[in-house]
């Protein structure tokens, strides 16, 4: 795929289309910073919360009319260290899942096998603990069961980042606080049912960059995707993009 983009902006095009889910998206907007060129975006994805962000239609003629019809919106992007990502990171069950999860499983048992290893990591899970610096005093210390990084509102389908935007010039990296792993599971609930309980024991930091640091080196899910492990710094990359959004 980064080949045949390449070879698509050598052309020096005016707009390209990207197809597939946030993976895909943060794994090639890297090739469009710094580059004169819109990025449209077709919803092929599982979740597809940065289309979710910027109010994409999420069926594919709709949001064929956004390429035509729409505006175009410079964003931000965020990073974790060197890396661009379109939308965010997560350190948690969900990238230890990601990571342990064995080769083909999903392939030779189907959503069941995956399913049953998700729920044998969650069994072992455990809170574990990270250290904050955002630069305004002391960096703090959390024990928490997520932490979430980022540069929309929308993760896995769902509203959980609620004060990030994707113009606000400024990463957000939720810690949510738990000594207990069904803690994990009661956010997950109130966060689907929109329960104002959903915003407790969240504990938010916004900045230009905030080190993240932990018990141990920990796995960072980077929108879907293993790609790091802490200690790292989130970074939002002001104005790097343009994408074609719905008109006002």
């Amino acid at each position: 795929l980064e080949k045949t983009l390449n070879r698509a902006l050598a052309k020096k095009p005016e707009l390209v289309i990207l197809g597939g889910g946030d993976g895909t998206i943060s794994g090639l907007v890297d090739l469009l910073v710094g580059k004169d060129v819109v990025m449209g975006v077709l919803p092929l994805g599982t979740a597809n919360s940065f289309c979710r962000t910027l109010g994409i239609p999420l069926d594919v003629k709709g949001a064929v009319e956004v390429l035509t019809t729409g505006t175009p919106r410079r964003i931000d992007l965020g990073m974790i260290d060197d890396d661009y990502f379109a939308n965010a990171a997560t350190l948690g069950i969900a990238p230890k899942i990601a990571e342990t999860v064995p080769h083909n499983l999903k392939k030779v048992l189907g959503r069941a096998g995956y399913l049953t290893w998700a729920a044998y990591q969650y069994a072992k899970f455990r809170p574990f603990k990270v250290t904050v610096d955002d630069g305004s005093g002391e960096p703090r210390t959390i024990k928490c069961v997520e932490v979430r990084i980022a540069n929309g509102r929308y993760h896995g389908g769902q509203e959980l980042m609620e004060t990030a935007e994707v113009d606000s010039g400024e990463i957000v990296v939720e810690c949510v606080r738990g000594h207990l792993r069904r803690k994990l599971v009661m956010k997950w609930v109130a966060n689907l049912l929109r329960l104002p309980q959903r915003r407790e024991d969240v504990v938010e930091f916004h900045g230009k960059a905030i080190r993240i640091d932990s018990d141990k080196p920990r796995a960072v899910s980077i929108d879907g995707e293993v790609l790091a492990h802490t200690p790292i710094t989130a970074k939002v990359a002001q104005g790097a993009v343009t994408v074609m959004v719905p008109a006002v």
